[in-house]
């Protein structure tokens, strides 16, 4: 505006000045052609950058969007009305998914095989790994298998993608392969989505109000009596009950006031752990475990398992029930559409060996892809827990003795002091050797590790049916039926028992030798370990530790007593199978007494008693309770062990 203002003036001047201002007007108007010039030769400069900068900007991939446009045509050929030709366009596509799926394999193989840096992975090489990505998920939709494994594996393998980049092969895998990463090893949690959100709840919302009625929606007809036993149970203990059995304890007075009252209070994991129980006494039947899916339990077994995250207790076993319903190939769907999954996996990640095993136990379960066998409560495997490409030669099975556990029994030797921080490195302590040393130093073997409840007493039984189901015939046939439907028997077995579990395993091999279906038991087992196994009884029984062990002895007690004629039987029964049979034996002795309550040192099973009167028996110097604990690797008792092992497996296959 300046501007032409300016030369508006200039124009006036010179329209009224005279003619002796000639020259000096034209030198005015020159001196505006400059300033005009300059200005608008900037201007178009200006503009022009502009424009080019706007135009480099807004530059279009046209080959991106010709993609975009073919992938939202829709491209139909006319086909032969010829049913012959029809079959023949089937094969031929059938054949080309195959090849591309191969194809893929291949590249995405060669792709993912080398180490990435992922400081140098830069966004284009991102963009350029997705073919293969997207590659591999079509191959986890092949009709080969071979080509699905081999897909599921290259896509656990995968670790330097982005996180949208995880989130979206997340969304695209089916229940198959979401279940297939789960189970392989090192495989990225951000290939598994967050379970869907719980339903609201509002202040007033009780879980222990849940679990009654989700107990209460259940069938209550074809129940056994211990089954109905924890139900009432769980329906009957409330808060208020049990807080008004603890303040009982003000009739007293006196200086427990104060702590009665804090007794009034009582934690929900303790009525958690009453209906639990309940709930995993219904998922063991085939007739509840429709109801109990259908009337929210996965719902609300999830809601409790991450409120709960500071009790491995309830964690097990809620996992425990989601292993039961695994079992159930109809509920799979159900299972993985609740978001289990990836809670499962992250299980598998725990450091604590029993965690990761009840995980693996309800992911192998629920794998039909690489898993033929069922593990039902009870059955946990130890090794191979992940998909693996290892064969696997034969079977080695773990049996607890009394008071023992499927995994406590079996972990390495208590130490008596703390290492300092050097010696920690140099050992590392591993709750369960089985899993960690002898796989290692036998990876073609499956490792399975049984667990049964037992007791000393039954002052104060858990059951009171339960009575009936504490006998060595009944726990042996239980055994065997779990066992069978594992898959053990289909190749050579190997026994390793501690106590108890070795009259257990005596009793399951003489049984299974008088069922013609139970025949491969026999067939196959190559060897057995006893660890200070009672042959001919302990005399424990016949101590006292206090008035309730000595009133109330359970059914496990009385079966061990010293000369007991049951186990004398016993004995001679499995001598004659055993000889009949040429199966190796090995036996380790106790020689130190164990400590029984506070104030009783004793041999637990004497030496006498641990002698089979077959096979070769070694005395060892410790005492009952650390006779399976080695005190680490390089120990005579692992490494004698794993030599018989060896030993056994190698030897020339009996004719029968």
């Amino acid at each position: 505006m300046s501007v032409a203002a300016y030369c508006l003036v200039c124009c006036r001047k010179i329209s009224t000045s005279g003619t002796g201002r000639h020259d000096r007007h034209w030198k005015d108007i020159r001196n505006i052609a400059k300033i005009t010039g300059s200005l608008i030769l900037g201007g178009y400069v200006f503009i022009t950058y502009e424009m080019r900068s706007l135009r480099k900007a807004m530059t279009l991939d046209t080959h991106a969007v010709r993609q975009e446009k073919l992938k939202s045509y829709i491209y139909v050929h006319t086909l032969s009305e010829d049913r012959n030709d029809l079959q023949g366009i089937t094969n031929k596509l059938r054949k080309e998914l195959h090849k591309t799926a191969i194809r893929a394999l291949e590249v995405s193989t060669k792709l993912f095989s080398k180490d990435l840096d992922r400081e140098n992975y830069s966004k284009s090489n991102m963009e350029v790994y997705e073919l293969p990505l997207w590659l591999l998920l079509k191959g986890t939709q092949s009709t080969d298998k071979r080509v699905r494994l081999e897909a599921v594996q290259n896509i656990a393998g995968i670790h330097y993608c982005r996180d949208y980049q995880y989130r979206t092969v997340a969304q695209a895998c089916d229940k198959r392969t979401t279940i297939g990463l789960a189970r392989s090893k090192d495989v990225d949690l951000r290939f598994f989505l967050t379970p869907p959100a719980l339903p609201k709840v509002d202040d007033n919302y009780s879980i222990e109000n849940e679990v009654r009625q989700l107990l209460s929606s259940l069938p209550q007809t074809e129940l056994d009596k211990c089954i109905k036993y924890f139900t009432s149970l769980a329906l009957r203990e409330s808060t208020q009950s049990l807080a008004a059995q603890r303040r009982g304890l003000w009739c007293f007075g006196g200086n427990g006031l104060p702590y009665a009252e804090s007794l009034s209070s009582v934690p929900s994991e303790k009525l958690e752990v009453y209906s639990l129980q309940a709930l995993l006494k219904h998922s063991r039947i085939s007739t509840q475990v429709d109801s109990l899916v259908s009337n929210g339990g996965l719902q609300l077994l999830q809601r409790i398992y991450l409120l709960r995250k500071d009790s491995q207790k309830i964690q097990r076993s809620i996992m425990r029930v989601i292993g039961n319903l695994a079992l159930y190939e109809h509920l799979h769907s159900s299972i993985v559409d609740s978001g289990w999954i990836s809670l499962l996996a992250e299980a598998m990640k725990s450091p604590y060996v029993i965690q990761t095993s009840h995980a693996a136990r309800a992911l192998a379960n629920l794998d039909r892809d690489t898993v033929t066998e069922k593990y039902p409560d009870g059955v946990y495997v130890l090794h191979p827990q992940h998909r693996t490409n290892q064969l696997i030669k034969a079977d080695v099975l773990f049996v607890h003795g009394l008071l023992g556990a499927a995994f406590k029994t079996w972990r390495q030797q208590d130490r008596d002091q703390p290492l300092d921080e050097s010696a920690a490195q140099e050992e590392d302590y591993t709750e369960c050797w089985p899993k960690d040393w002898l796989a290692e130093d036998y990876p073609a073997l499956r490792i399975i590790s049984v667990e049964y409840d037992t007791h000393l007493s039954d002052w104060k039984a858990k059951c009171p049916a339960d009575n009936n189901r504490k006998s060595m015939a009944y726990r042996s046939s239980e055994l065997l039926n779990k066992l069978k439907m594992a898959g053990v028997g289909k190749r050579p077995i190997i026994w390793v028992s501690h106590s108890m579990g070795g009259l257990l395993v005596k009793k399951m091999l003489v049984n299974a030798s008088r069922n013609k279906d139970l025949q491969d038991f026999v067939k196959n087992t190559r060897g057995i370990a006893f660890y200070s196994v009672p042959h001919h009884g302990s005399r424990l029984a016949e101590y006292s530790v206090n008035a309730r062990l000595l009133l109330f002895p359970s059914i496990e007690v009385k079966e061990l007593s010293k000369d007991s004629p049951a186990l004398k039987e016993l004995n001679e029964e499995f001598i004659e199978f055993a000889k009949n049979k040429d199966i190796q034996v090995l036996s380790f002795a106790e020689t130190l007494p164990t400590r029984v309550g506070s104030m009783i040192r004793m041999h637990v099973v004497p030496a006498e008693s641990a002698d089979l009167g077959i096979g070769e028996i070694i005395p060892v110097e410790v005492n009952h309770l650390n006779i399976c604990k080695p005190k680490s690797k390089d120990s005579f008792i692992y490494q004698r062990t794993l030599q018989f092992i060896i030993d056994a497996l190698n030897s020339d296959p009996r004719k029968q």
